[in-house]
């Protein structure tokens, strides 16, 4: 089950997702939630909703990055509330619900994840390791300057240290998830992103390469390890942006070549994956006005005239849910298959330079499997405003 949002700053779209989520959990027996974040930070909440009694989102504070909101907001506080409590009507631990990040913009954290973990289990393998990951360090406040290094050409031998730390702890695979398994896929899925992002920045600069799908390939590969991880009978709810789980196909990503998440689920899974997006017309939005800004409450444009918001917004409706896979009326499908404008608000927000900042054609009924409208919205609430200067969560794309 995908869940979008047309925003990264949107309550109703965050409430709405946890509202089906709760459901899914409790009739469905879905156990993984699985997020667009980094895996450390998630990482914080899974151990909190599991077993620890500090509340992560308001003591260890993850999400600190820049936008800071876009996990660390009241709602998300409250659905980890919710989440901790279902866990402690569970008594196995294999069948309670997990709590897991997607993204790979953790290089340096999860690198220190990795070196911590290996410190208890094999010092001797943690000092190479440390060597290894050394050759990234300079730029462990700046991953992006990494991008342009590599431009000279000079630091080739960072991507071959970064995959021989993964593929060493993968060859100790049978030792180390003796001791605990689950500690293990813990380190591994670090490794694993360290060298995917180290892929990602290095190609970043280059014409030729789309770091677009790099990025959409590794939180898809994520999903799958976790699916695995947690074994045959699993079942993940995931929550993404409107762009990375619609199918790309539907949309004008495809002719730039891009594909996203939820092209992957459909092309892996067929009908088993559900993709559901979100949408509105107007209200106000957390969001910056440029990279590393100050979050700001910004009152949301109304729709363009050619887009599917404006549709949806001269239904007089307040909300509904649309069935797009199986409609209540066929002829409500092929009238809304044409390509139209649909509005993208990711964590910088240009009202002035909307049409051509925040709007791509797409063919909602291809897109997604159901649609759901929320004709005015408002802004999530942070729990802080505090950021700390690094790589943005979504850099560079801002969705």
């Amino acid at each position: 089950m995908l869940l979008g949002e047309a925003s990264h700053g949107t309550a109703e779209f965050y409430e709405m997702r946890a509202r089906i989520t709760r459901e899914l959990v409790e009739r469905k027996g879905f156990n993984i939630i699985a997020v667009e974040a980094d895996w450390p930070d998630a990482a914080c909440i899974d151990r909190y909703i599991h077993d620890s009694s500090s509340d992560p989102l308001l003591e260890s504070k993850p999400f600190s990055r820049f936008p800071t909101w876009m996990w660390a907001n009241q709602s998300v506080l409250e659905f980890t509330h919710w989440l901790k409590v279902h866990n402690e009507k569970i008594s196995s631990p294999e069948e309670q619900t997990g709590f897991y990040g997607l993204d790979l913009y953790s290089m340096f954290s999860s690198m220190e994840v990795v070196l911590n973990y290996l410190e208890e289990v094999d010092p001797e393998t943690a000092e190479v390791a440390r060597l290894r990951y050394g050759c990234m360090m300079p730029w462990a406040n700046d991953p992006a300057m990494y991008a342009q290094v590599t431009l000279t050409r000079q630091y080739r031998e960072c991507e071959k240290d970064v995959l021989d730390t993964l593929q060493n702890l993968m060859k100790k695979r049978v030792d180390y998830c003796r001791a605990d398994g689950k500690r293990f896929f813990n380190a591994e899925q670090n490794a694993r992103l360290v060298a995917n992002a180290e892929r990602y920045y290095r190609t970043m600069y280059y014409a030729e390469n789309n770091s677009w799908n790099q990025r959409d390939q590794h939180m898809f590969e994520t999903l799958q390890s976790v699916l695995k991880f947690r074994g045959p009978t699993s079942k993940a709810v995931i929550w993404e942006h409107n762009s990375h789980i619609g199918d790309a196909r539907a949309t004008q990503m495809s002719a730039r070549g891009e594909f996203n998440i939820g092209q992957l689920a459909r092309q892996e899974y067929g009908d088993n994956a559900y993709l559901i997006g979100f949408g509105t017309d107007h209200g106000t939005v957390a969001a910056a006005s440029e990279w590393g800004g100050p979050m700001e409450v910004k009152q949301v444009q109304p729709s363009h005239i050619d887009s599917y918001e404006r549709i949806c917004h001269e239904t007089m409706t307040d909300n509904f849910l649309l069935p797009l896979r199986k409609p209540l009326q066929e002829i409500t499908r092929n009238k809304l298959l044409s390509e139209r404008l649909e509005r993208a608000i990711g964590v910088i927000y240009r009202p002035e330079t909307e049409l051509q900042s925040h709007y791509f054609y797409a063919a909602l009924p291809r897109q997604f499997d159901e649609y759901i409208w929320f004709d005015e919205t408002r802004a999530v609430e942070p729990l802080t405003r505090e950021t700390i200067k690094d790589m943005p969560d979504t850099f560079p794309f801002g969705l």
